[in-house]
């Protein structure tokens, strides 16, 4: 497997359900089948967790630890006897951040082309005394970046369309987003859509839908005056900048979503849909994105200097340990980051 993508696979909070859904994923042959995965994780925990899961009835198929790669990493005995499933504490937090910790410094040391990442609660990290606002923070940190962005990417089972959805701010609260929101941030995060739709897609000269901040997009100020202020006038600068582009917007944030809805669903009456949508906040492009893909999103951080793919998902504390959770999500993650992966490294070769 010289020449496969090399993934780092972290399990996530050990109180959640990143262990069962890897441990879902990886029974499946066929996902691993394109790339070489190495577990990134506590090896005393996962084996409780498949061996406590294997004790379900009609359960999906796991795979037994013992069959895969993977990097033991150590806890101190007090963390271990604190972590309860279904309760993320400091203690989950503190073994997730240790999971992420390695993977990052290992792939950065070139022993792996990217990393995948289960699902961590940011209240667990908190707990433990690490103040991100989520992973991909600590990504970019270790990286020694501050250009990047969250793409949510995810390929529709009833047409094939590729759905891409990247966030211009992310994880602040709303009432900050108007304020955080400027022409230098959206230039910003529309450098790293292009580049990554050409060096990771193979896009070039492509398609973006811009939304609009406010109902309407503003409806001519009368319903907020942002898009008046600056978002108009931004985008008009970018449409002289970037003639080779096809740059629509700002669309009313309601009906921005009615074409790709259309064309993930197959409606015989979508025309055209755009190659990637430009979100201004978290909801307004999670919300769509996790209606029509809930169970196959998955989370891409563009900007780095590798791949990082993640289940569009969380912790799921509630359902933790029960043998229900789904592994789509996961499975898709680890296929679109051997793809991007791949992509690289054959542009590398060119």
């Amino acid at each position: 497997m010289k020449n496969h993508p090399r993934l780092a696979l972290t399990l996530g909070d050990p109180a959640g359900i990143g262990t069962e859904v890897v441990l879902k994923a990886l029974a499946d042959p066929a996902v691993a089948q394109n790339c070489e995965l190495t577990v990134v994780g506590n090896l005393d925990l996962l084996t409780q967790t498949y061996e406590r899961l294997n004790l379900a009835e009609n359960l999906t198929p796991l795979v037994n630890p013992a069959q895969l790669s993977v990097i033991d990493v150590p806890l101190e005995g007090k963390i271990k006897a604190e972590i309860t499933i279904g309760k993320g504490n400091a203690a989950s937090g503190a073994a997730s951040f240790a999971y992420m910790e390695y993977a990052i410094a290992q792939t950065l040391a070139d022993q792996f082309d990217g990393i995948v990442t289960g699902p961590i609660a940011k209240s667990a990290w908190k707990a433990a005394g690490y103040n991100y606002p989520g992973q991909t923070e600590l990504l970019a940190e270790k990286s020694g970046i501050d250009r990047f962005g969250m793409l949510f990417v995810a390929r529709s089972p009833h047409t094939n369309w590729i759905l891409r959805a990247l966030l211009a701010t992310t994880h602040i609260p709303l009432r900050q987003v108007a304020d955080t929101l400027t022409p230098e941030l959206l230039t910003k995060k529309l450098d790293l859509l292009l580049e990554c739709l050409e060096r990771d897609f193979g896009i070039e000269n492509g398609r973006i839908a811009i939304a609009g901040l406010n109902p309407h997009s503003g409806e001519q100020g009368q319903l907020g005056t942002e898009e008046i202020d600056w978002l108009i006038p931004w985008l008009e600068q970018e449409r002289q900048n970037r003639p080779h582009l096809q740059l629509d917007g700002p669309i009313p944030p309601d009906t921005m979503w009615v074409k790709p809805g259309q064309a993930w669903y197959g409606n015989t009456h979508s025309q055209n849909p755009a190659d990637a949508y430009l979100a201004l906040y978290h909801d307004q492009g999670l919300i769509p994105v996790k209606l029509m893909a809930f169970d196959r999103a998955v989370n891409t951080s563009i900007g780095l200097p590798f791949v990082r793919t993640s289940p569009d998902h969380g912790t799921a504390f509630d359902i933790a340990g029960k043998g229900i959770a789904d592994a789509t999500s996961m499975k898709a993650a680890i296929h679109l980051a051997a793809e991007l992966v791949s992509q690289r490294l054959a542009a590398k070769k060119l």
